[in-house]
């Protein structure tokens, strides 16, 4: 089974999509670490970050993959091409160049072509933007998260808080809000609802709230 998670910035996804695999015991698909992986990879080789056809060329023919311990749903090593570059992709280097990887129509055609196949591997939990709409259309489960932009901005800044960043309220409301607008506007995979999600506002809602209506969901849809 595949369950797909989109929607906007702060809408609680990372936090719910992993929670969820683990209540499942389902995999947690972390498509944004390919991504780093990809950028990474592009760095070492000395390509430039602008280099679209080198940058497609290590997305189509590095085998990204995930390995977990036990029965642990999150990952816990990243590989591409068979190197372990689990650290590599978690440094400030990496958060750098992977907007502009992520940015590329090739490299994330190459991308869902992986993502599917792992997802044909597995039952897995999956989050992002196009999840429902492009990567996975066929997802027996698709939820699209939301909550008033108000709302997200205060939790992107209590969050920021706690990892003791300033956070300004009315700066991060607006640039929410900037974000929005580049999501839902961008010519390769805009976010959208899909038809068939079922969209879920979590203003109001707790964390454990969310999970547990999309595991009901996920009951539903396997019975």
């Amino acid at each position: 089974m595949i369950i797909a998670i989109d929607g906007p910035a702060g809408s609680g996804k990372s936090t719910v999509a992993k929670l969820v695999a683990t209540k499942l015991g389902f995999h947690y698909l972390d498509t944004g670490a390919m991504y780093r992986a990809v950028a990474v990879r592009a760095l070492d080789n000395g390509f430039e970050l602008s280099d679209e056809p080198a940058l497609a060329e290590i997305a189509a023919s590095q085998k990204i993959g995930f390995e977990h311990e036990g029965a642990e749903s999150l990952p816990t090593r990243v590989l591409i091409g068979g190197e372990d570059v689990t650290d590599a992709i978690r440094t400030p280097r990496a958060d750098e160049a992977v907007s502009v990887v992520a940015r590329s129509p090739k490299v994330r055609t190459a991308m869902v072509e992986q993502q599917r196949a792992i997802g044909r591997a597995s039952n897995i939990v999956v989050e992002g933007r196009d999840i429902g709409t492009v990567v996975f259309p066929d997802a027996e489960v698709k939820v699209f998260l939301t909550a008033s932009a108000e709302e997200r901005a205060r939790r992107r800044a209590a969050q920021n808080a706690a990892r003791g960043m300033a956070s300004d309220a009315a700066a991060t409301l607006e640039a929410m809000k900037r974000r929005d607008k580049i999501d839902t506007t961008r010519e390769v995979s805009p976010l959208t609802l899909a038809e068939d999600a079922i969209q879920l506002d979590t203003t109001g809602l707790s964390i454990e709230q969310v999970v547990e209506a999309i595991a009901k969901l996920a009951a539903k849809a396997s019975a």
